[in-house]
């Protein structure tokens, strides 16, 4: 699927569910997501970690709705639960099904986005590795002097914005130096195109989404 249309199809569906108590909905997106992994093969650990993960936030919304409120309301509780559950999965079928280079194409070209937020968003992206590392060396470095800096101090972050500005500063000089120049027409070596089964596959999901949700309005 075209990943701008991947992108706004999560976006309307996450943001349907945050206006309605609907756990058939929660429901139906947590299984749409479930499969697109599992169509994209996405490994088990991965899938396992999805659900451990967002357990402790799920559970202290569904105790505090259902033991600590007025109404004791399950039916209530039971939304906010998978509610939670909806947001992980269906942004871990965005997140690990999409190359960010491939997102960046997406966006330039199909919804003509500028191509230094693009590009520079991309940049930022790749960065974040080594920044990692960065931050390890420096915390290396600093205990070979005998000095130790925690991961909570500013000491150590201070000196991790300053080697990322010099680097932003490189990558901006790299990228003239290519010939990227702002607000001219650029070619595209790979084209994104939006196909007309991706309306159709996010026009019918959103279909889908909405028999749960109207049902309830009328009920």
């Amino acid at each position: 699927m075209n990943p701008t249309i991947k992108l706004a199809l999560i976006l309307i569906a996450s943001l349907e569910i945050s206006f309605t108590y609907n756990l058939p909905a929660n429901l139906l997106v947590i299984l749409i997501s479930v499969t697109y992994l599992f169509y994209h093969r996405i490994h088990g650990k991965t899938l396992a970690w999805l659900v451990i993960v967002p357990i402790i936030p799920a559970f202290g919304l569904f105790t505090t709705i259902y033991f600590f409120s007025s109404q004791h309301d399950l039916a209530t509780a039971s939304a906010l639960f998978t509610r939670m559950y909806a947001y992980v999965f269906a942004g871990a079928s965005f997140s690990l099904t999409t190359k960010p280079l491939d997102l960046a194409h997406s966006l330039e070209q199909n919804c003509h986005l500028p191509s230094k937020f693009a590009y520079g968003t991309l940049a930022a992206f790749n960065m974040l590795p080594k920044i990692k590392q960065t931050i390890v060396t420096i915390k290396s470095a600093a205990a070979m002097r005998g000095v130790n800096l925690s991961w909570w101090s500013p000491h150590l972050y201070f000196k991790a914005i300053l080697v990322a500005i010099n680097w932003s500063e490189n990558l901006a000089m790299a990228m003239i130096s290519h010939g990227f120049v702002e607000d001219q027409p650029r070619s595209a070596y790979e084209l994104v195109q939006v196909k007309a089964r991706d309306i159709t596959w996010m026009v019918g999901l959103l279909i889908v989404l909405q028999v749960p949700i109207v049902w309830q309005i009328m009920n």
